[in-house]
């Protein structure tokens, strides 16, 4: 058996995410999906929906075994608790590949990081940030 680790913020759901969390399914037979807390966002602005509603979200969509919330302070503890033969990066995501390869292999995780592929879309509105934009236009001016 084949699991994979999948992990993000996965705020407001939109296709990128099911595309990505599809993707990294078909890589093994078990998805975990790793939701980062609001409190460990820094990279971006934090996210609008809870943590545990946006663990709720992922964890009903289809590819996924199993949705967790990330560790406080340690973005490595549910990884050594799952310990996947793969984690798959969105293909946008800020993570730098070689330094996570590094810090799997200094706790003794063996397992390969790749990277998903981007959504091929023509119009539709693939980030949570253009969303926001998007309502914000619509309905806030």
């Amino acid at each position: 058996m084949t699991t994979v680790v999948a992990q993000g913020t996965f705020d407001l759901l939109h296709p990128g995410h099911l595309h990505y969390l599809r993707e990294a399914r078909s890589m093994g037979n078990e998805l975990h999906v790793i939701l980062a807390r609001r409190s460990n966002v820094t990279h971006k602005e934090p996210p609008i929906l809870p943590d545990t509603q946006r663990r709720e979200m992922v964890d009903a969509l289809d590819p996924v075994t199993e949705a967790h919330l990330g560790h406080e302070s340690d973005i490595f503890v549910p990884i050594e608790r799952i310990d996947p033969d793969v984690i798959v990066l969105g293909h946008d995501q800020h993570h730098d590949d070689d330094a996570i390869r590094r810090a799997l292999a200094d706790r003794g995780i063996d397992c390969e990081v790749v990277r998903a592929t981007p959504h091929e879309t023509d119009d539709e509105v693939l980030s949570t940030g253009r969303i926001i934009d998007r309502i914000c236009k619509q309905r806030c001016g």
